[in-house]
């Protein structure tokens, strides 16, 4: 851990990020924790775009994150952890826009409750979307409303936790036949790993290797 992360910090520190200009687009060689780059760049092929808002609330204790647990009956994902987001919409203005609107449509958070403070680049998903994290502080007072058909739970979790590299252990998936590497976190019983934990880890470098 590098240093107090304070509200004031986050927003200096993400002040340089920008919306990206193709929310498809995503960088194969550094998207992936040294996943093969034939398999990298099989998946980042043709993706389809999609926002997740990483929501950040200021409480007694420090910084937060809330992350949502998926519902069992998803058909993709189902049961992880993730945070509130989607695939990108016709009507959606941009992918902050998609990540606002998914974030309404799961937690009950809307934007006008929402911060936005900067963005992370577009990443690929095993599943086929290049995802654009948007990183937002949220009004402390707002009430989390769960839509059960996408959210079974959800829970914060102290960003301070989340940016220590020292709370992150190493692990294997299986995937077309292979052993690929992934870092995960457990936290109040909760494993959290793969894409959102890549959106972490992405994250750390933003804040702390400027």
């Amino acid at each position: 851990m590098q240093g107090k992360l304070d509200a004031a910090t986050l927003t200096e520190r993400l002040a340089g990020t920008n919306l990206p200009a193709d929310p498809r687009l995503v960088d194969v060689p550094t998207s992936t924790f040294g996943w093969p780059r034939d398999l990298v760049a099989d998946i980042a092929s043709e993706l389809k775009p999609a926002g997740v808002l990483i929501p950040l609330f200021e409480r007694d204790q420090g910084l937060t994150v809330l992350l949502t647990e998926r519902s069992a009956e998803l058909k993709h994902h189902a049961g992880q952890i993730a945070f509130p987001g989607g695939r990108m919409e016709p009507d959606d203005g941009d992918i902050a826009a998609t990540a606002l609107r998914e974030t309404r449509e799961e937690v009950g958070i809307a934007p006008e409750r929402v911060s936005i403070a900067g963005y992370l680049e577009p990443m690929p998903t095993v599943t086929g979307y290049a995802v654009t994290p948007v990183i937002g502080f949220v009004d402390s007072s707002t009430a989390v409303i769960i839509d059960r058909t996408e959210v079974s739970a959800t829970f914060e979790v102290p960003l301070e936790f989340l940016m220590d590299e020292s709370n992150q252990r190493r692990g294997v998936r299986h995937y077309r036949g292979r052993e690929l590497p992934l870092i995960e976190f457990h936290y109040g019983g909760y494993r959290i790993w793969g894409a959102t934990a890549h959106m972490l880890i992405q994250f750390r470098k933003v804040i702390f290797e400027q």
